[in-house]
């Protein structure tokens, strides 16, 4: 394990599973918690199905430090993530007041119909996410952040969020990009990560080669791996290292 603050990615959305939308939510959250040393173990995705999210939210938030979810907190009948929460955690849905009082802000109190009011209709427990984009708040309940599946309002959840997190270790990466295909390196690859087990190594091939990456929260560690990668891949062809990236 990278790191002892972990992490798992909930996607909520029949439109991700259908195909219909492309997921871009989970590359930007992996990168935000790889900066802050918290480690992304586990990433789901589901149906809007009441059933589904609230046992898989139970689950994850009693496995992980912390639960990110995308998705589900609309205005419309199948924008059912704010009740899945509060039935996880065995609360209420209430009008929240300061989530009102956004949206009254924004919109004006008499553009603010049923539907909008929804979008404010929050577990009575729940702490707001600022939303810069389009005012309706996310929320986080105990170690779960509830947050928009539109990209660039999900993103600016995120944002938001970081400073409510607690950091961990920097995880670091080194990546080593040879000519060589993985079949050629792969036992002295499998021996390194014997030797090395704290260091997380991955191998990606790719046409004309393979690019093996290497993470670690101990920097030192981490480059005499890639040092002795390094060495055995020379070994084999002196010509095979194309880059080594930090």
């Amino acid at each position: 394990m990278l790191s002892n603050i972990t992490a798992s990615f909930i996607i909520i959305g029949n439109e991700i599973l259908s195909g219909r939308t492309q997921d871009k939510n989970l590359n930007y959250l992996a990168k935000i918690l790889n900066n802050l040393g918290i480690s992304l173990q586990e990433t789901r995705i589901i149906p809007d199905i009441e059933a589904e999210i609230i046992a898989t939210v139970n689950s994850l938030s009693k496995k992980y430090t912390y639960v990110f979810t995308s998705g589900g907190i609309g205005p419309t009948h199948d924008d059912i993530t704010s009740l899945c929460i509060a039935k996880a955690f065995s609360d209420e849905l209430i009008i929240h007041q300061e989530a009102k009082e956004i949206l009254y802000k924004f919109y004006g109190p008499e553009n603010v119909n049923e539907a909008r009011m929804k979008m404010a209709t929050l577990p009575s427990k729940a702490k707001l996410l600022n939303n810069p984009i389009s005012s309706a708040p996310g929320f986080y309940l105990e170690n779960v952040f509830v947050m928009a599946g539109i990209p660039k309002i999900f993103q600016a959840m995120v944002d938001c969020l970081v400073p409510i997190l607690k950091v961990g270790s920097k995880i670091y990466n080194l990546e080593l990009t040879i000519s060589l295909t993985e079949s050629v390196i792969a036992q002295d690859f499998a021996n390194l990560q014997k030797q090395f087990p704290l260091v997380i190594m991955g191998s990606y091939p790719f046409d004309g080669g393979t690019s093996l990456v290497f993470r670690a929260t101990d920097l030192d560690a981490l480059k005499h791996t890639v040092a002795l990668m390094k060495e055995k891949v020379l070994s084999i062809n002196s010509q095979s290292i194309i880059k080594i990236d930090e």
